[in-house]
């Protein structure tokens, strides 16, 4: 067990070996949105870059509840394909919603605030990595982390019931990967990982039929990768209650 974030090494499925760690993981490889700025209007061009280089600095989160979110995105989204330089903050940008109380227009009236929904949340998944493997969240590899999430995600956490009396482990989970995901899909590095080609105005796109590329944007190749054996992330659960399979492709976290 490690005191640190445990990162874990997608693997290649041809080869067996771990794939190194990229600047730019995903489908399409020397894709890169940010080259297409000059064409992009002065308010959108300011508000992306800012995600790229304007990090916000931890305000709402105490140290110990931001380093137990971030090792919790980690697993929610692995981002363990990626290199450092290009991971993408999602802890920060999430502090920063909750300290400027930024919400959706509205709350579910079974759950507490935005900011408390995290703070009980934090509490709990400390509370259920204790019950199951006698040891701090933050000290637990990967797989056991993800063990522990998936208890919420399945709606049938093993502890912290004082929490689960105040909110819904249902309703605190779609809070969560909500946030976890807008962030991550805001992203121009997410972009270029999906071949997402930027905001259409005032240029516009022209190709609109046949999934055919832009001229600036580049095909579509195969991005072939395994999750560890054992990572409860590599099983899913199709809609409808069919069996489980193992192995699924595609980036993912305890989804």
């Amino acid at each position: 067990m490690s005191a640190t974030t445990p990162h874990v090494s997608l693997i290649d499925p041809r080869t067996g070996q771990p794939l190194p760690l990229r600047s730019h993981p995903g489908y399409y490889p020397g894709f890169h949105v940010l080259s297409q700025q000059a064409y992009w209007d002065e308010a959108t061009r300011k508000i992306i870059l800012a995600r790229v280089h304007n990090i916000p600095p931890i305000r709402f989160f105490t140290p110990d509840e931001a380093e137990l979110l971030a090792a919790v995105c980690d697993r929610v989204l692995p981002q363990d394909d990626r290199d450092h330089a290009h991971k993408i903050p999602i802890l920060n940008f999430i502090d920063d919603r909750l300290f400027s109380d930024r919400l959706d227009g509205y709350r579910y009236d079974s759950m507490p605030t935005d900011q408390e929904a995290y703070r009980l949340g934090l509490r709990a998944i400390a509370e259920i990595a204790q019950h199951m493997f006698a040891h701090p969240f933050l000290e637990l590899d990967a797989i056991h982390q993800e063990l522990v999430l998936k208890t919420i995600h399945d709606g049938d956490p093993p502890a912290a019931h004082f929490v689960w009396q105040r909110m819904s482990p249902h309703r605190y989970w779609l809070l969560l990967a909500s946030d976890i995901f807008g962030v991550y899909y805001a992203h121009p590095f997410a972009w270029d990982e999906i071949g997402f080609g930027g905001p259409a105005y005032p240029r516009g796109y022209m190709r609109l039929e046949h999934g055919e590329p832009e001229p600036w944007e580049v095909h579509e190749q195969r991005y072939e990768w395994s999750a560890p054996e054992g990572c409860p992330s590599a099983e899913f659960t199709h809609v409808g209650g069919m069996e489980e399979h193992r192995g699924s492709p595609g980036q993912g976290g305890t989804h």
